[in-house]
This record gives C-alpha cells, structure tokens and sequence, in this order.
C-alpha cells in the first residue's frame, strides 16, 4: 500500500513538473491585465518607475518605443509617430491617463537602445513622459509586444481597451488619416468602447536576444 501511494505521488510530480516546463505564456489581449504592473524599471527621469506608479486615474498606455528605428524617429519620407509622442501625452493628461515609453530593445542594448542613449534621446526630443528600460525585453514578451512602436491603453482597472497602431499614416493606401489611439481615448472618456479595439501594429521588430 506504501509503494502504491509513492508511486501516485511521483507520477503526481513528475506530471506536475512537465506541465510546467511546457506551459507557454498567455498572450495579453482584449480586456486582459497589464502584465508586470509593480515591476519597478528603470526611468531616464531618474530612479524607478512601475507602471501602477505612471497610471492615472484613468488608466495608462503604454508605448513600446526606441531610438534608432525609422517608424519611430522619421526619415525623409516619414514624419516618425515620435513627432506626436508629446501631444499625445497632453492629451491622455486631458483625460486623466498616464503615458510612458518602454525600450524592450535588448539586442542593441550596447549600441543605439543603452540606457545612455534613451537618456540622450528624451532630452533631444524633450520627451515630457516617463522613458523606461525594459531589461531583458521581458515586459515586451509579457505584452506580446512586436514592434515600435506598439500601443497598448488600459483602463482605469488596468485591463487593456486597446492595442496597435498610433493612427493609419503609413498606409500608402488610406483614404483619409484615422487616429486610432486619440479615437479610443475619447471613446473611454465618454463611457464608451473603443472601436476599433485592435489595430495591426506597424513598425521595427522589437529587438530581442536568444533565450535559453
């Protein structure tokens, strides 16, 4: 009888342990929980910040961002959504939203995405919002974030009302220009869901290492 209840108990393990090593992460979606909340990062403002921390009454959004990426910074033939990183800021404040950028960029963490160079970046651009090191990328594989930039606005709960796009300005193809992130912004400001509430994202791929 002893040997019969040990062996359930290491086939209980063993099952246990296997599941585990195989459970793969869920993927942030719709109405899904801001992974990492109380995980203090690293701010160029100074010291750390978690992202309870940066939201507001309102909710929060956060941008997956970078400094070297030509969706982000422009080039000749693209004004770069950084342009508008600013005013979009002002206009979550509006709103009683937070905004903060996060550099995921891990693979060039010795080149154009250091800390340093974020620093530099955010005083160039006068960036008026928390700029945050995603150390390792982890927030990034959290989010299921893939480019930058890429969006992601969660309520005053912390669940997320939206992912994707800024607005459409690089569809080569668009009939007129449609500004998804400030359109669901004043969605939830009055009571309403955000429609649409998933946009493809457009940009560089978020710069990740191998992982054992």
């Amino acid at each position: 009888m002893k040997n019969l209840i040990l062996l359930i108990v290491l086939f209980i393990s063993t099952l246990n342990a296997f599941c585990q090593g195989n459970t793969k992460p869920v993927l942030l979606s719709i109405d899904g929980s801001a992974p990492m909340a109380d995980e203090p990062l690293q701010n160029t403002q100074g010291g750390d910040l978690t992202l309870n921390q940066a939201k507001r009454e309102n909710g929060l959004i956060v941008i997956f961002s970078c400094n070297s990426c030509p969706f982000v910074v422009g080039t000749p033939d693209f004004p770069g959504w950084e342009k508008q990183y600013n005013a979009l800021y002002d206009q979550a404040l509006k709103y009683n939203v937070g905004l903060v950028l996060v550099n995921s960029n891990e693979g060039k963490r010795n080149g154009a995405d250091s800390f340093d160079e974020m620093k530099k970046r955010a005083n160039e651009q006068n960036y008026s919002m928390p700029y945050l090191l995603d150390k390792n990328s982890k927030m990034a594989d959290l989010f299921s974030a893939k480019t930058t930039p890429h969006i992601y606005y969660f309520n005053k709960e912390m669940r997320l009302v939206y992912m994707g796009s800024i607005d459409n300005i690089a569809d080569s193809k668009r009939k007129k220009e449609i500004p998804y992130l400030s359109m669901a912004m004043q969605a939830q400001a009055n009571g309403k869901k955000c429609k649409p509430n998933k946009t493809a994202p457009v940009g560089c791929s978020i710069k990740r290492i191998k992982k054992d």
